[in-house]
């Protein structure tokens, strides 16, 4: 099939303005322009554009996915809401992803060109399906890193010893198995890292924790907070409930997790591989047997009906054979084999074979019906 290339790009701390969007329409006349995306697909040429400079001055987020294997995904985050060390940590030995730091934005950008699918993908929906990953991260949860430090593990960039970033990734959410799947990310490995819970904050289930640790706060912090929400800012809720399972996680006793390993990971992940197909083979074996029941079951009940019409089935036989056509050649050899059936059973097959002589002497000038009688004997 001809080339498809689909770019999206998602505005969501700051909305487009009309001199905003003007200036995206220079750069494409058929994208679909609101004032919070851009959208666009090609069948032929390329987006004049640079993703990264749209991204810089406008947009959040930008999805690009092409027909002949090529992903990529960008997320802009508040540079003050991601540690750069904790994520130089995890992408130090990952290829496919980095980030660079622009102003008061920190921009991520993740690119394979090797994704493999069998089905057609336009690309629409996939980036509403990945948004939620901006405001995780924003929270907090850097679960999302661990997938792609996973994507080097699959790549064979470690040795068998390096140890895995943090415990693990469990419970998944469904924006980190949106970005599993879109980049097509080792299901097993996926499975073997979310076996453990990634680190757990405890979680603040009552109104009275929350006034508590709100009342430790110092009046700096508080005026700080309140002058951010006064100027609107977008992420400060995020950031409010992040600081309190942070304080609320100081103190609390745990006992440490020792990490695994890169060869636990991918021996996990073979077994977890293994014990997948085993049971897929034993739901086809299961399916298959019910299959032949039904057919057997079906059989026995055709042989019944056969057995009591007696004489009318050879009758029939005889009408179906001087229809002349495939259909009726096919229909008489069933019956033909359903007799076959009937005599074995009630030790008749000497007649059956008289008879079935007969048939095929009268009929031996139709050689495409004879053709049908040789599975019959």
């Amino acid at each position: 099939m001809s080339e498809h290339q689909y770019y999206e790009f998602q505005a969501i701390d700051r909305p487009l303005s009309e001199a905003d969007r003007h200036a995206l329409r220079d750069l494409s006349t058929r994208a679909r322009i609101t004032a919070t995306s851009f959208t666009n697909s090609y069948e032929w040429g390329d987006f004049k554009g640079d993703p990264a400079q749209l991204m810089e001055r406008w947009f959040d987020l930008h999805l690009y996915l092409a027909n002949w294997g090529s992903r990529r995904l960008m997320i802009r985050f508040p540079a003050r809401m991601v540690n750069g060390d904790i994520l130089d940590a995890f992408l130090g030995e990952v290829d496919c992803a980095g980030y660079t730091v622009v102003g008061d934005n920190l921009i991520l950008d993740i690119v394979l060109d090797e994704v493999e699918s069998d089905d057609f993908d336009d690309g629409s929906g996939w980036l509403a399906s990945l948004t939620p990953l901006r405001a995780e991260v924003i929270a907090g949860d850097l679960r999302l890193f661990y997938l792609l430090w996973l994507m080097a593990v699959e790549a064979d960039t470690f040795e068998a010893d390096e140890p895995e970033p943090m415990p693990g990734i469990g419970p998944m959410t469904a924006a980190l198995e949106a970005f599993a799947t879109f980049f097509d990310i080792d299901p097993d490995l996926v499975h073997a890292a979310a076996e453990r819970p990634a680190i757990t904050i405890p979680s603040v289930s009552t109104s009275a924790e929350v006034r508590k640790m709100l009342l430790a706060m110092t009046d700096s912090e508080k005026s700080e907070i309140l002058a951010r929400l006064y100027d609107g800012d977008a992420h400060i809720a995020l950031e409010l409930r992040a600081k309190v399972r942070d304080r609320m996680a100081v103190g609390t006793d745990s006992t440490p997790v020792v990490a695994r390993t890169v060869g636990e990971l991918r021996a996990r992940a073979r077994a977890l591989g293994l014990a997948r197909e085993h049971a897929a083979a034993e739901k086809l074996a299961a399916e298959r047997k019910r299959r032949l029941d039904e057919a057997e079951k079906a059989r026995r009940s055709r042989l019944v009906i056969i057995a009591r019409r007696g004489e009318s089935v050879w009758r029939e036989v005889e009408a179906e054979i001087e229809r002349r056509n495939s259909a009726g050649y096919d229909k008489a050899a069933n019956l033909l084999l359903d007799l076959q059936a009937v005599a074995e059973e009630r030790g008749a097959m000497a007649d059956f074979e008289q008879r079935l002589r007969a048939i095929r002497e009268r009929h031996a000038r139709k050689q495409q019906f004879v053709l049908r009688l040789a599975k019959i004997g």
